[in-house]
């Protein structure tokens, strides 16, 4: 009980449906009532009224009644409609036992009228009545017959009410449901959402006590995309300040390598200089960051993901080779998806990027892609160590790097791949490259193809 107490108060639908099927049932048990007495009553006047016509009828017609000891019954007459007439005088007509044979024993000062009387430990209805010759008769009924009648007449006042309330709780719950939908699908329209996807809320179709509601949220939208427009503005402008002055140092470094110098003075430049690279690596992945954060680009045509293999391959060519790994397409089966050409670019390059920087030197990256279910599946997958599954969650958190790792990174590779497959509409999977030991790691990205047709390129290595 204190569960549906507590359901109730959290939830206006519940709490609008229960109030108006309340009212409906105490409505409904009150007028029921109301018309069960009615008719009850009415039922009863009826039948006081159908003794005083069958009075009439014999005093009009002069119709002879059964001889004394008949009491007035037919043999093949209704006990439950049974009808007693009988006169009303001294002697065996007016006097009796009440047996199967004889006449009513009623009191012969009876006035006039209608009396309910109790005749041999049974109740009767008695109408007495003077005739215009001067006789008196009496007109009896079983007072349990006219009560059973006149409950079967109530009851029948009834049906409407046990029909049509059930059905009239139905159609309440449904009317308040079918109100309560535009809420719910609201709801879901914004649940829905992805994060960049900030522009207003529809309000043609909403009843007008939640428009204001929309408009609160509205407001709330633009001051939110206003706030991230003007993040996103800070951290490109930073940026672009920054690159000035670390490409005038690397100059500097530059100029410095070609003077002479001790061995350990050298020791030192090269890790300047390596600092200065990443710093310019890390204003580079920023500026991207920013970048796919704004606005997307509407996509002119399907792009190939094998073209953009052999593009991102061109580029990362050089740090692959460096590190001897292995690096290549597996397989000639391509995929076009309806998505910008440099958002395709940033998501296969910092996964790519990141499968050769955590791969050991003389390792394997191996870029493949496949069709299923109406979705392209890009896979890249290395023999590196892997990610843990307790932080395959964090690591697409900005600036997140995995514990114990020694390699030179900014942690901003995985986000921006998270934030373009979020806008993109793809769907992002990491597991192990070998799942029995536990390492490597295989990264899918399902994305919703452009069209049925596949094409097919050939791509060397």
């Amino acid at each position: 009980m204190d569960g549906f107490k507590k359901r109730l108060n959290e939830s206006i639908q519940l709490k609008l449906s229960f109030s108006l099927s309340l009212c409906i049932l105490v409505v409904a048990v009150v007028a029921g009532i109301f018309s069960f007495v009615s008719a009850f009553d009415e039922a009863h006047e009826l039948q006081d009224s159908t003794l005083r016509q069958i009075a009439a009828l014999f005093d009009r017609q002069h119709f002879p009644l059964p001889p004394p000891g008949d009491n007035g019954r037919a043999n093949d007459s209704d006990e439950e409609s049974r009808v007693i007439v009988q006169y009303l005088a001294d002697g065996v007509q007016a006097i009796g036992k009440g047996d199967a044979g004889m006449s009513l024993p009623l009191p012969i000062t009876l006035s006039d009228g209608l009396h309910t009387l109790d005749v041999g430990g049974e109740p009767f209805r008695v109408l007495v009545r003077t005739t215009a010759g001067g006789v008196r008769i009496a007109v009896a009924q079983e007072t349990g017959i006219r009560d059973e009648i006149a409950r079967h007449s109530a009851l029948r006042t009834l049906m409407p009410f046990l029909i049509l309330v059930p059905i009239l709780l139905l159609i309440v719950a449904d009317l308040v449901r079918k109100m309560f939908r535009p809420i719910a699908a609201l709801s879901a329209e914004i649940d829905q959402r992805a994060e960049q996807e900030l522009h207003a809320v529809g309000e043609d179709h909403l009843p007008v006590e939640v428009r204001p509601f929309v408009v609160a949220i509205n407001r709330l939208l633009t001051r939110v995309a206003q706030s991230m427009d003007a993040q996103r503005r800070f951290v490109a402008d930073a940026a672009h300040e920054l690159r000035s002055p670390l490409t005038a140092i690397s100059l500097q470094a530059e100029r410095l390598a070609e003077a002479e110098m001790s061995d350990l003075a050298r020791e030192r430049l090269a890790t300047l200089q390596r600092g200065i690279e990443r710093g310019r690596n890390l204003l580079d992945l920023l500026l991207t960051l920013a970048k796919v954060q704004a606005t997307p680009d509407v996509p002119k045509a399907p792009v190939s993901v094998q073209s953009i293999y052999r593009r991102v391959l061109e580029d990362l060519m050089p740090l692959a080779e460096a590190k001897r790994i292995d690096i290549g397409v597996e397989g000639e089966q391509d995929a076009r998806v309806c998505v910008s050409e440099l958002d395709m670019i940033a998501v296969v390059k910092n996964l790519v990027d990141n499968a050769i920087r955590y791969t050991l030197e003389g390792g394997r990256v191996d870029l493949s892609v496949a069709t299923l279910e109406g979705r392209a599946v890009l896979r890249i997958q290395d023999n590196g160590p892997g990610i843990p599954l307790a932080e395959r969650e964090r690591v697409f958190d900005p600036f997140y790097r995995t514990l114990g790792s020694d390699q030179v990174g900014s942690g901003l590779g995985l986000s921006i791949v998270k934030t373009v497959s979020g806008r993109i509409g793809a769907e992002i999977q990491l597991g192990f490259s070998d799942e029995v030991k536990g390492s490597g790691l295989c990264v899918c990205i399902l994305i919703p193809l452009a069209d049925a047709s596949q094409g097919s390129t050939r791509t060397t290595e």
